[in-house]
């Protein structure tokens, strides 16, 4: 057998100084057929190819590449893939070494070869092939001689297409079976020609130095047989057989002249059908919309539905997918046949598999698989289109299982009412009207089928699950209504034109609080509001008139105490009679007392608190205000609760923050025609803290706790969901009034925030990295063995220890003797701001790193004032550092001292220890930080460097997942923390 040598010559037979041009030839392989291979041939003087040549490969080209461009380099790759090397390395199924010869023998051996990779090596090289061609039309193209000269006979690639008829002569004996080919028109004679097939699919016939392509693709292997061969004959024996197998096929695919019998062409009405059927089946009950109880019937739940396109030409269909331009069938005669050709309509097909893209639906291979839901909301809303361009829907039905298909519809009409929106609504499946709270229920419950009266299953489409489960999830569940203060989902529906909306103007001025009517001040009030609390006020009032709660969530220091005593004294000169009482932290009475005194005198005040108080409801009338304390109001609740009074206010509202605890189960019981929160940081750990003082203030409002979790905090705290914060943002937005310092009160002064960086002493890093070793491989331990959530007292823990060792070892060693870095640090600071005469706060999470403060103060001294949790003369201590120049220190506990104080006499405020929640440690700076400052403040966080600290600041900016729009939140910290984080900290 020959075998043609690829290997290359070491001498270069073509000289690249010297004019060269590539060429391609084609060669008949004695087992692949006809192959291609690039050749560089030098170019004599005149321009004319010489023998002298050299094959080029991939491995050489670069030598060359002066005389290739592009094309050539595509084109020598894909040459290189038909070489012998390389197809045995590709398709040597053995793995085994094996030369180029032997392989071929073997898989083309007559008896023994191996058919399946004969098929395999045949659709490899028509596909190398077909690509070939199809970017070597400019090129020079040679047919090689059989001596091997690549540029024996020119060839001539033509542009237009052949085409081909085929013939079948029906005789008495049998049928002559013969195409004619012809090109622009003329009858080209090929048989006896030395015509080449070199290409079967599609076919190209090189013929007299010309290479030919076909119109309708016709395969080679139809051609071959008639190269050397004037017809095919078939016996009359065999005849039916043949016609049925052969001819119907070849007749739905070509053109066909037949003598002895007749084809018939049929152009029939085409129509197109989508055909749905389901991806597979879950068995659960389905609810019954009608006939009293609920009936159980097949369902699928979270399935998802396959759509199918196919063409219909009268009683024959055919499959998208399927590009075949006709079919035939064929009947027989008493003495003959007639062929029945149905012609498809393929670029009107082609307009109707365009439209479904224009319409969301994206066929691959005529079948596109959707969610059931989201598939029937694509069949309601395109129904009506569809019928217009004539298509149809079918089904294929499962488990005697109908899906109702067509439009179905949801129109929505409320009003105001006095005190709630009427909600109207027209639910439509085809006909079929829908109770509108049966649906409502079903969309609450996720339930996504159920069955029409005649049987068929309808599905709720998944638009209406988006759009409408908020709505219907705060719906009274006996009444078609809604509480008034949902006026955000009513005005969400009205701008999406989900709904028709009658309301009152002056509601709609609600989300626009800066265009609410203005309130004149009380005449009695003692005082001045700046701009933004006269905006305050306006709309404390505003929602007032309406019956709405709110929360008053300023920053800290921008005077929401006063805000508050304005409506109150408004209440009493509006004839407003009854108490209003307000509850608060027992470390601000007195400074609401005062607060009330200097702004509003004519208010009667009555502290209720103290183990004096007499616990009598009836006194509650003769007071304006009532001041008393969470801890007296969850003491004595048997008695307040008695009393209904006109405002019900909570100070420092995150004190119910969590829902379960006692104080917020208790204070719901209080009964008020009014209610207001007051807090700076409404959310501290999570958005369930906004849920809690919301509800207390409008009940209803965010919904049920297990609602307000699924719907809302699992989705922004764990999912970050933009789209979910959005929406509880614009729930809140009328009832919780934020300004922040920067935005309001421009006239204070300047504050500069520094991080004082220490190093430890060689004892105290010493002591630290042993115990982080130790609880590291504890807490890692317990982790591996539990879970992260099972383990957070074990974190905390650590952590709290591995703090204490950061600021101070004799937090957790009274005999330890050493120093410590961030104490020297502490204490060089100290002495700096009091030889400047600064007055200092100086705040620490740890009442026992104040007491070695306290230590060093005594020892050198210095003056003090102290606050914590047990301190009794609160009021005292507060005013003897406000008004005693010579005490130039405040020691305060970050958790006593965060809220109620003013101490603007303080410059400069000290933060020793990082505080888990960054909206605490902003608390306590802006003791100093607000209204009535006239100096800058200097803020010093100090920060042991390599522990903890560093890295629990560094850990809080990633984990603030939450949107500062919202209001202002911080995910619970140890809560939030992955294997990994815990791991990188103890690091």
């Amino acid at each position: 057998m020959k075998i043609v040598n690829y290997s290359l010559s070491i001498n270069m037979n073509v000289s690249t100084t010297q004019p060269f041009q590539i060429i391609y030839s084609l060669y008949n392989h004695e087992f692949l057929g006809y192959l291609f291979e690039a050749y560089v041939v030098q170019v004599d003087g005149r321009g004319k190819l010489t023998f002298k040549h050299q094959h080029i490969s991939v491995e050489n080209a670069d030598d060359f590449k002066e005389g290739l461009d592009e094309t050539d380099f595509k084109l020598i790759a894909l040459m290189d893939d038909l070489r012998q090397d390389t197809i045995v390395k590709k398709h040597n199924p053995s793995g085994k070494k094996i030369t180029v010869g032997d392989f071929f023998l073997k898989v083309f051996d007559k008896t023994k070869g191996d058919k399946l990779l004969q098929e395999q090596l045949e659709s490899y090289v028509e596909a190398k092939k077909n690509a070939i061609i199809a970017m070597i039309d400019d090129k020079m193209l040679f047919e090689m001689g059989s001596d091997g000269e690549p540029t024996h006979r020119k060839i001539t690639i033509m542009k237009d297409k052949c085409t081909v008829l085929f013939h079948f002569r029906r005789n008495e004996d049998n049928t002559h079976y013969f195409p004619t080919i012809k090109f622009q028109g003329e009858l080209i004679k090929f048989q006896y020609k030395n015509a080449i097939i070199i290409n079967n699919k599609p076919a190209r016939l090189l013929l007299e130095g010309k290479l030919y392509s076909f119109e309708k693709e016709v395969d080679g292997k139809k051609l071959k047989p008639f190269l050397n061969k004037n017809f095919i004959d078939i016996p009359r024996k065999v005849e039916e057989t043949y016609y049925q197998k052969f001819v119907t096929q070849l007749i739905a695919s070509f053109d066909v002249y037949a003598k002895g019998f007749e084809i018939k062409t049929d152009h029939l009405q085409a129509k197109p059908i989508i055909t749905i059927s389901e991806l597979q089946t879950v068995q659960q009950p389905v609810m019954s919309l009608f006939g009293g109880e609920d009936t159980n019937t097949v369902t699928e739940i979270d399935d998802k539905i396959i759509f199918e396109l196919s063409f219909d030409y009268g009683k024959y269909n055919f499959s998208a997918s399927n590009a075949v331009p006709a079919t035939v069938e064929m009947e027989k005669t008493e003495d003959s046949y007639i062929f029945h050709k149905v012609k498809r309509k393929m670029q009107w097909e082609k307009e109707c598999i365009l439209l479904l893209d224009q319409l969301g639906l994206k066929l691959r291979n005529a079948k596109c698989t959707l969610p059931k839901t989201e598939a029937f909301q694509w069949i309601s809303d395109n129904t009506v289109s569809l019928l217009e361009d004539n298509f149809e829907i079918k089904q294929n039905i499962l488990h005697g299982k109908r899906y109702f298909i067509g439009v179905s519809s949801i129109s929505l009409d409320i009003k105001e009412n006095h005190d709630w929106f009427d909600v109207k609504a027209i639910v439509k499946f085809g006909d079929y009207a829908i109770p509108f709270s049966r649906i409502r229920r079903y969309i609450v419950q996720k339930k996504k089928e159920f069955e029409l009266p005649n049987g068929e299953i309808a599905v709720i489409p998944e638009e209406w699950f988006t759009k409408y489960s908020s709505l219907f999830a705060f719906m009274d569940s006996d009444e078609e209504t809604l509480k008034k203060h949902h006026i955000a989902l009513v005005q969400e529906l009205q701008n999406g034109n989900l709904a028709q909306v009658t309301m009152n103007n002056k509601l709609k001025q609600l989300h626009h609080f800066e265009d609410i009517e203005d309130y004149p001040l009380p005449v009695n009030f003692k005082g001045q509001l700046r701009p933004y609390q006269k905006a305050g006020y306006n709309w404390m009032l505003f929602l007032k008139h309406f019956n709405f709660g709110g929360c008053l969530a300023d920053d800290m220091g921008l005077g929401k105490t006063i805000q508050t005593l304005a409506v109150l004294q408004y209440e009493k000169e509006t004839g407003n009679q009854g108490a209003s009482l307000l509850i608060m932290p027992t470390s601000l009475l007195y400074n609401w007392r005062t607060e009330a005194k200097k702004f509003a005198p004519e208010l009667r005040v009555l502290v209720y608190s103290g183990i004096n108080r007499v616990k009598r409801a009836d006194l509650f009338a003769q007071y304006d205000i009532v001041l008393t304390s969470y801890g007296t109001a969850r003491i004595d609740m048997d008695i307040l609760e008695k009393y209904h009074f006109n405002y019900l206010i909570l100070d420092e509202s995150q004190a119910i923050k969590n829902p379960s605890s006692q104080i917020a189960k208790e204070v719901v019981r209080l009964h008020a025609r009014n209610k207001l929160v007051l807090s700076g940081t409404p959310i501290e750990n999570s958005t369930m803290d906004l849920w809690s003082q919301l509800s207390f203030v409008n009940p209803g409002l965010l919904g049920t706790q297990a609602f307000f979790r699924e719907f809302f905090q699992v989705p922004i705290e764990k999912q970050q969901s933009v789209e979910k914060m959005k929406k509880l943002h614009a729930l809140i937005k009328p009832f919780v009034l934020r300004r922040h310092k920067s935005q309001v009160a421009t006239e204070l002064p300047a504050k500069v925030e520094n991080i004082r960086i220490c190093d430890m002493t060689e004892e105290q890093s010493s002591i630290y990295e042993k115990e982080k070793s130790a609880i590291r491989n504890e807490i890692l331990d317990v982790i591996d063995q539990t879970s992260v959530n099972k383990s957070q007292m074990l974190i905390l823990r650590g952590l709290t220890k591995l703090r204490q060792i950061a600021n101070h070892p004799r937090m957790c060693d009274d005999t330890y003797q050493g120093n410590s870095g961030k104490l020297e640090e502490v204490i060089e600071m100290i002495q700096n701001a009091v030889n400047n005469g600064s007055k200092i706060l100086i705040f620490s999470s740890f009442v026992k790193h104040l007491a070695i403060v306290k230590d060093y103060l005594q020892m050198q001294h210095i003056k003090y004032c102290y606050l914590d949790g047990s301190t009794k003369d609160r009021e005292e201590q507060v005013n003897n550092f406000q008004k005693n120049e010579a005490i130039p220190i405040f020691l305060i506990s970050l958790k006593a001292g965060g809220v109620g104080l003013n101490l603007t006499a303080a410059d400069t405020v000290f933060v020793l220890d990082p505080w888990w929640n960054p909206a605490a440690e902003a608390q306590a700076i802006d003791r100093a930080h607000r209204i009535g400052q006239k100096r800058t403040v200097f803020i010093y966080k100090f920060i042991s460097s390599n522990t903890v600290e560093e890295k629990i600041l560094a850990l809080q900016q990633s984990k603030l997942k939450l949107s500062q729009d919202l209001i202002t939140i911080e995910e619970n910290f140890v809560k939030s923390l992955t294997r990994n984080d815990i791991a990188a900290i103890f690091e």
